[in-house]
């Protein structure tokens, strides 16, 4: 018979729902809890380990292993023929909430301040790509940037390089507080395995660490931008990067782009542009060889300099890979940014930026002045994940995938959707769509949710959209191959309803 202690210690130790954790774990993390939470108050007795491991359904081995890690950890006290106790001072003593300050205005009430008002800059309205909030549980068919393949993350690979990295041999490599400098291990990486294959060239102190490619483009809109500064910008371009690029108040300026990447020939007077000339954001085109050795012309001969987002430069399915504008320039005037962790989990956060030593030392400080520095962790831990080629052998095991994802996604296209255009990349995650001219993008994407199919609408890689603005993308890292052929088929039902509510005739869906 269950007494009431006993359905007390069901409630207190009730495992957290981690799975993923072993047993003992999942029993530390309830015990630590409580403890916490202050409903275990120091002196208080356990169960034995015999009483708790039958009272849980567990292992007497598991419990007596938990049981000692938490004595090991200062939270419980084991005392020699009485048991198991919570040590004294296991919970930090915690404030007791004191009573409100009476309120100076409005005759004693109080007055908060008015935060909009007080903000000098805000980008919480500006369009960008963004996903509603349990996108991964909600929706069937996420054609969206922003999560790992679970299929294909390097789950061993990435755990012996982290586990290498905690043996107390390695401790003494990143440990210290860095300051301004990066974990020498990953610039080395860096500067002699994945730059080579650009054509890029750097010394180590021309190699600064972020934390993503995000971070790179914060730092150079901070050392570089003001509200003088003309900034030209693909369009339709990349909007994570025109959003940082804003932070600064420069002049935005859109600059054209068709099949052969940017327009060129056309550029207005500019201090800096920024470019994606591997696979263009968001028309995945590459910029022709012509066309890169124009800039290039084009900026030292009118003297701006030139942003390279090099970002999915490994995802080569077929073809030679272009040399980086990097890798042509003679005039210092590119400044290179790449992304260690896209291919690998956007959550890892890992970039770069090769620039002038000068330039490099100043984007140091600023650094220092944000976060420090990048986790010099996981710094060091990517760099032996890079040593050890597991970076290489992931990179093609993604793009075996991805390719059969883009012929997946094609034939889904070409059957359900004939009336749209597209090109199929040669390397990359995305394929950009362009719909009929009668169909908003932006619209389309808020039927399909509907349906549940997320698309990213192209009006948000628009400094100033058209309307309706009838493109749109398709990530193909989200998405499972097996799903990719019936999110098309929903997607192809979005379509049929807005068609529908326009009074436009369509075939019917087979």
């Amino acid at each position: 018979m269950r007494t009431p202690r006993h359905m007390l210690w069901d409630q207190l130790f009730r495992l957290p729902d981690q799975p993923a954790l072993p047993l003992q774990a999942r029993l530390r993390a309830a015990v630590v809890r409580e403890i916490l939470a202050g409903r275990l108050a120091s002196g208080a007795a356990l169960p034995s380990s015999r009483d708790l491991a039958r009272l849980m359904g567990l292992s007497r081995n598991t419990v007596t292993a938990a049981y000692q890690q938490l004595v090991d950890d200062g939270f419980l006290q084991a005392r020699p023929r009485s048991g198991i106790f919570v040590a004294e001072g296991a919970r930090q003593a915690v404030a007791e909430q004191a009573p409100a300050a009476p309120g100076l205005a409005d005759g004693g009430h109080t007055r908060a301040p008015d935060w909009n008002a007080r903000l000098v800059r805000s980008l919480s309205k500006l369009p960008t790509l963004s996903k509603p909030e349990r996108w991964r549980d909600d929706y069937r068919y996420p054609f969206v940037y922003g999560s790992h393949d679970p299929q294909l993350f390097p789950t061993e690979d990435f755990r012996e390089c982290c586990a290498r990295s905690l043996a107390r041999a390695q401790l003494a490599q990143w440990t210290p507080d860095f300051e301004t400098e990066d974990v020498p291990d990953l610039v080395e990486q860096i500067r002699l395995r994945l730059l080579p294959k650009r054509g890029v060239f750097a010394l180590p102190d021309e190699i600064v660490i972020t934390v993503g490619a995000q971070q790179a483009f914060h730092l150079l809109a901070e050392a570089l931008f003001d509200e003088n500064t003309r900034v030209g910008l693909e369009e339709p371009g990349y909007p994570h990067a025109r959003n940082a690029f804003l932070l600064r108040r420069p002049q935005l300026l859109p600059l054209a782009v068709d099949d052969d990447g940017l327009a060129v020939e056309a550029l207005p007077p500019l201090d800096c542009v920024f470019v994606t000339p591997s696979h263009q954001s968001p028309t995945t085109v590459s910029l022709s060889l012509d066309r890169r050795r124009q800039l290039l012309q084009r900026a030292e001969a009118t003297d701006f300099v030139i942003i390279e987002d090099d970002y999915e430069s490994e995802n080569l399915y077929e073809g030679t890979p272009m040399p980086a504008l990097k890798s042509m320039d003679r005039s210092s005037r590119v400044l290179y940014v790449g992304a260690l962790s896209k291919s690998l989990a956007p959550a890892v956060r890992l970039g770069f930026i090769v620039a002038p030593r000068a330039l490099a030392a100043e984007l140091r400080v600023l650094r220092h002045a944000m976060v420090r520095h990048p986790s010099a962790f996981l710094q060091h831990a990517y760099a032996l994940f890079l040593s050890l080629g597991h970076h290489e052998s992931h990179a093609r095991r993604v793009n075996q995938a991805l390719q059969e994802r883009m012929t997946l996604a094609a034939a889904a296209l070409h059957q359900h959707l004939p009336e749209f255009a597209f090109e199929l990349p040669q390397g990359g995650a995305s394929i950009w769509v362009r719909a009929p001219a009668w169909l908003d993008g932006a619209e389309l994407a808020v039927t399909a949710r509907r349906h549940g199919v997320l698309i990213e609408p192209g009006d948000v890689f628009h400094v100033s959209p058209p309307y309706p603005c009838p493109c749109f993308r398709l990530r193909l890292s989200s998405i499972a191959p097996g799903l990719i052929a019936d999110g098309i088929v929903a997607l192809r039902r979005a379509v049929d309803e807005l068609a529908d509510a326009r009074g436009i005739g369509r075939r019917p869906l087979a």
